[in-house]
């Protein structure tokens, strides 16, 4: 669901994965849908590999996502300019067991932007993959 998805540090949005060259990456924004080259010194990071800390062990971000959309019915989540205080109410009841000493009000306010990102463009998708594939 997340494959190909980054965060491009500096850059405001998320960005699709279009093409690999020998010393950079060309993306496509998802939201102005231009595409731009991202050279080795930036930092990128893909949702794919991100986590959110909880007190047990730390949850894919896939994983969030999902609760998020649960919690939701499928919607939109709650907009990221609301106060601190309900963003982080919001994410008590999202994650409950959430690391609150290790995860942030911005992390949560990005996890909101990027799920509502996503929800928006109807890039998500928490079908389990098939089991036949998995087990070949």
């Amino acid at each position: 669901m997340l494959k190909g998805i980054l965060s491009v540090s500096g850059h405001s949005g998320l960005f699709k994965l279009v093409a690999e060259a020998e010393n950079n990456i060309v993306v496509e924004s998802l939201d102005t849908n231009k595409r731009m080259p991202v050279y080795s010194t930036a930092k990128v990071s893909s949702l794919e590999d991100i986590a959110i800390f909880t007190e047990n062990e730390d949850l894919p971000l896939k994983d969030v996502f999902k609760a998020i959309s649960n919690l939701e019915n499928g919607g939109a989540a709650i907009s990221v300019k609301s106060p601190d205080k309900e963003l982080k109410a919001y994410f008590q009841k999202v994650l409950p067991e959430y690391d609150k000493d290790r995860v942030y009000v911005s992390d949560i306010k990005k996890v909101l932007l990027w799920y509502n990102a996503l929800h928006e463009k109807n890039l998500l998708d928490f079908s389990e993959p098939d089991v036949k594939e998995t087990e070949e």
